[in-house]
């Protein structure tokens, strides 16, 4: 199973190389689109965490906006390199981190819940990583669900939560990330299992 919106990667990634070209006139480099990400992460985490929500939502579509813009960026520039890639994965992993965070400073959310989440979101990228470093499997973007699933499943708890404070939606939706996350380093575990004995 490959997240849903991997499945249509190929057509976005044509689709997004004019915005790409138009960073590239701006002057904008691919790496400093990705610095660009993790500090407007920050921002929304720091947003969150003071339960302005839906500003925090703006800020996690803002580090979205960046992220889409960066790969873009490398493509039409052509300056698609390992360490982008590396630097790339690295940053995403801190702005969950950043953003979760926020989320437990927010007081909306019991910690322990929080770090479920971010644990399970770190193990799903981890054991992506280690399978495919093994050389012998090309992409393990499989499972449940990826990341952009996840941040979207959190901006929905962040967007209900205002409008109903006496639920704890939030929680829920941050729980639904963990368990997310856990099936997805379980599910990409198998098929690395499977590719592995063939």
């Amino acid at each position: 199973m490959v997240p849903l919106l991997a499945r249509v990667r190929q057509s976005y990634e044509q689709m997004t190389l004019p915005l790409g070209r138009f960073c590239m006139r701006l002057g904008l480099t691919a790496n400093m689109l990705t610095y660009l990400s993790l500090a407007l992460s920050l921002v929304a985490g720091y947003l969150i965490a003071q339960s302005l929500f839906w500003w925090g939502i703006v800020g996690i579509l803002l580090v979205g906006l960046a992220d889409v813009l960066d790969g873009a960026t490398a493509r039409a520039a052509q300056t698609a390199s390992v360490y982008g890639t590396v630097l790339d994965h690295v940053t995403d992993r801190y702005a969950e981190f950043f953003i979760l965070t926020g989320v437990m400073l927010s007081g909306w959310v019991p910690p322990i819940w929080v770090i479920f989440a971010i644990f399970g979101m770190v193990m799903a990228s981890y054991v992506r990583a280690r399978a495919e470093a093994t050389g012998r499997i090309a992409s393990c973007n499989v499972g449940f669900a990826g990341r952009q699933e996840k941040l979207g499943l959190l901006i929905l708890g962040l967007l209900l939560q205002p409008l109903f404070p006496q639920v704890a939606i939030l929680g829920w939706a941050v729980i639904m990330v963990g368990v997310a996350s856990h099936l997805t380093a379980v599910q990409r575990l198998n098929y690395t299992r499977r590719m592995l004995r063939k």
